[in-house]
């Protein structure tokens, strides 16, 4: 059954070719816009499955799915334009792609491990976001000098992507300790 949640979180995921095809053709303010209401749907969505107790095993899967598909185009695309250091985009693709890897290896020789975000990794996709409006502000709106701000959020991105990931590295590495390889 679709839910408005999960209808709302598809409509995310569709956001996806829609933002990479106007950064690419350098509309800016349009990628901002469509940025920006794919986080407020991301917003919404959890408030509204809350709200109206419509939990469901899609929206808990494609959730993050989403988030990670519009934080990971956003990035590359990004920072192939050089709107993002290089370094930032390579960091917060090898956090998911690390995680996203130990996850399936754990799910290969272990028991499936339930991962709920934590508090670093809400953290992180909230710099993670912050950072991404910014470049697209900056890039939209040349004349308002934003060097600064985008370096302090390049920054604290970085931090929270290491700390984010090694946190969630670390509570696999426990998991599997506690669980062992499947008998």
């Amino acid at each position: 059954m679709l839910t408005l949640p999960n209808f709302l979180t598809l409509l995310r995921i569709l956001a996806v070719p829609v933002f990479l095809i106007v950064v690419v053709n350098g509309d800016y303010g349009w990628g901002l816009v469509v940025f920006f209401l794919a986080g407020f749907t991301d917003s919404i969505d959890g408030a509204i499955a809350r709200i109206f107790d419509s939990y469901s095993d899609l929206g808990a899967s494609l959730d993050p799915v989403a988030d990670k598909l519009i934080l990971v185009s956003a990035f590359l695309s990004l920072g192939w334009i050089g709107a993002v250091p290089p370094w930032l985009v390579i960091l917060t693709f090898m956090r998911d792609i690390t995680i996203l890897g130990g996850y399936i290896t754990i799910y290969f020789v272990s028991k499936p491990m339930t991962v709920d975000p934590t508090f670093l990794g809400k953290l992180n996709t909230f710099n993670e976001m912050f950072t991404i409006g910014f470049a697209l502000l900056t890039l939209a709106r040349p004349d308002i000098p934003m060097g600064m701000i985008n370096e302090v959020l390049w920054i604290a991105t970085g931090i929270t992507t290491t700390l984010s990931g090694t946190h969630y590295v670390y509570m696999g590495l426990l998991f599997y300790q506690r669980e062992g390889a499947k008998p």
